[in-house]
């Protein structure tokens, strides 16, 4: 049975993969007060890219598949202001969704089984290979616990890496399989290419 789970949205302009890395700037008073509930409680918020809106000001409207994202490390450089450094979770598809009164969205959510573990079949060799090359040039510490042989690792990684539109990596989100996503992936390379 899934899991369904209540927490709040941060709309962004960006995408967030399972196991991937996300510094955050956060100044507006109700992600400030988000931030501080995630610290205390040890609990998650959704990334969700944004479908109509900004960032900031009024409440975006978010596309309904985010990823739960984890405080790794925080900051307070000055009142009322947080450097954050997250980390992805979990998929999850958003079930409903309303705006609280400071405009902080919340929602419930389902949260979508992760991949199990799979061995980079050797049609994938090669982007396997490329992840590596980039692991060495971009230095480990962007990669925390690498998983190199790992299908649904590696497609993630490429994922976040692709220089291609956020909406384009959101559809790559959307895919279930780590194999679907690593052929998406091959097909977005020969297109940039």
């Amino acid at each position: 049975m899934p899991q369904v789970l209540e927490i709040p949205i941060f709309p962004l302009g960006t995408v967030l993969f399972p196991g991937g890395r996300l510094p955050l700037r956060i100044f507006e008073p109700r992600y400030v007060d988000m931030t501080k509930a995630c610290i205390r409680d040890g609990s998650v918020f959704g990334v969700s890219l944004i479908r109509a809106g900004y960032e900031v000001g009024k409440p975006a409207v978010p596309c309904e598949l985010g990823c739960t994202a984890r405080i790794a490390e925080w900051e307070v450089p000055g009142p009322g202001l947080f450097m954050l450094q997250t980390r992805g979770e979990t998929r999850f598809r958003i079930l409903n969704r309303w705006a609280e009164r400071d405009g902080l969205l919340r929602a419930r959510v389902e949260l979508m089984e992760p991949a199990a573990p799979q061995a980079l079949p050797e049609r994938f060799r090669l982007l396997g290979q490329l992840l590596r090359s980039l692991m060495d040039e971009m230095g480990e510490e962007h990669f925390p616990e690498p998983r190199p042989d790992d299908a649904a690792w590696v497609g993630c990684r490429l994922a976040e890496l692709l220089p291609v539109t956020p909406e384009r990596k959101q559809r790559l989100l959307e895919l279930d399989e780590p194999l679907a996503l690593l052929a998406a992936i091959e097909k977005e390379l020969k297109e940039v290419h």
